[in-house]
């Protein structure tokens, strides 16, 4: 293994997203994450789409996976040796499941003191909603973000991306690499956990302060931004751009930019709170002088003239786009079966630790041996895994 992370092990459990989100960040730093699978037809699955698919294979690069049967004692037994050399632990199953199958931090620390267990749920490992499963779409709903969302009147509307999901996943990961930092000085693993519901409340964060600093209830705002304006979407002769065109200053030279001294002077946008209060007829003036212009067009000048704007693209739009060329989003990995692939690139950038060796996502159990042999066990044993299936 390569990387800043190479001297660590990761003992992957999770399933779906969030949990995969988690340890994919260990992954691509170069942690050797070891992806365990139930074997081939043992009534369980990752139940994140298709293998082949775009999203597992964006999700599991840069492990390796071994195929481990944790509901059968011998399985057990093996995956508890493997603990005894692993840094950490990671899992996304309901909170009662890992004490049913007896892999729980108390279970594990016996066998490792230094052993770090990473969870994530859907509401919190304890409390009222603790046994309930966790999905994307109701965090979204109770996380509050689904109720800003959309336009104003129209009902609630979900993220288009699975916000919690990845929320929680980052969280944990960040909670895990605060601990192996802690280990450092203590010696000691501990058990980190975060929640979808918890990472979405979380992300809310200057919307969900509102409530708790000020008791606003913040509401639907469509394109607008809630408080800085004006901020929004607006139509050019070709299309739509974002502009974000608050304060003072900016929104002068916003309106300087689009030949519209007038709007800086008119005493209904003159001011911060009089463009608050007016906004509605502000962004109908705007959109009258924006409509000038081509998208293009209009973003270039824009920021040649200090206001920030940008295209709203399309995928494949934005991966075409130089600046995210530029910035590698577009990784690539070659897989053994389907070739030459792209996956999504960090979105962290470090000036002197890399990790260039990135691998494309696992085939079931395609490591299972090689992963066997390294903890202790023979061949003659592995064959024997196989042939009663514990791998």
């Amino acid at each position: 293994m390569t990387g800043p992370l190479a001297r660590f092990t990761v003992l992957d459990l999770t399933r779906v997203r969030a949990g995969p989100t988690c340890v994919r960040y260990f992954a691509d730093w170069g942690a050797n994450c070891i992806k365990i699978e139930m074997p081939p037809g043992a009534g369980d699955s990752d139940m994140g789409g298709p293998r082949h698919g775009p999203d597992f294979q964006n999700l599991h690069r840069n492990k390796r996976s071994i195929t481990l049967n944790l509901k059968e004692p011998e399985g057990k037994a093996i995956f508890m040796k493997m603990v005894e050399k692993a840094d950490v632990v990671v899992e996304n199953y309901r909170a009662d499941v890992k004490y049913r199958l007896g892999i729980d931090y108390d279970s594990l620390k016996k066998v490792n003191p230094k052993i770090i267990l990473g969870s994530i749920s859907g509401f919190g490992q304890d409390g009222p909603y603790a046994e309930r499963a966790g999905f994307d779409q109701i965090a979204q709903g109770m996380g509050g973000i689904m109720y800003i969302t959309g336009m104003p009147g129209g009902g609630p509307v979900r993220a288009g991306i699975a916000v919690a999901d990845v929320g929680s996943g980052l969280h944990c990961a960040i909670g895990i690499l605060i601990a192996l930092l802690e280990r450092e000085s203590s010696g000691e693993g501990q058990w980190v956990s975060s929640s979808l519901l918890q990472a979405m409340i979380s992300m809310c964060d200057f919307q969900a302060a509102r409530w708790t600093l000020a008791h606003e209830v913040p509401g639907q705002a469509g394109n607008n931004h809630p408080t800085s304006i004006p901020t929004g979407v607006f139509k050019t002769k070709d299309g739509y751009i974002n502009i974000a065109a608050s304060g003072g200053h900016i929104y002068k030279r916003f309106c300087d930019s689009v030949n519209a001294p007038e709007l800086y002077t008119d005493e209904r946008f003159a001011t911060g709170p009089a463009r608050a209060k007016n906004r509605d007829a502000l962004n109908a003036e705007i959109d009258k002088r924006v409509g000038a212009f081509g998208s293009a067009e209009l973003v270039e000048k824009l920021n040649k003239d200090g206001v920030p704007a940008g295209p709203i693209y399309k995928m494949d739009e934005m991966f075409a786009d130089p600046q995210v060329k530029h910035l590698k989003m577009a990784y690539p990995v070659k897989h053994p079966t389907l070739g030459d692939q792209e996956v999504i690139g960090q979105a962290i950038n470090m000036s002197r630790s890399k990790n260039d060796n990135w691998t494309a996502t696992p085939e079931q159990g395609e490591h299972t041996d090689t992963i066997l042999k390294e903890f202790g066990y023979d061949t003659s044993a592995v064959a024997d895994f196989r042939k009663r299936g514990i791998v």
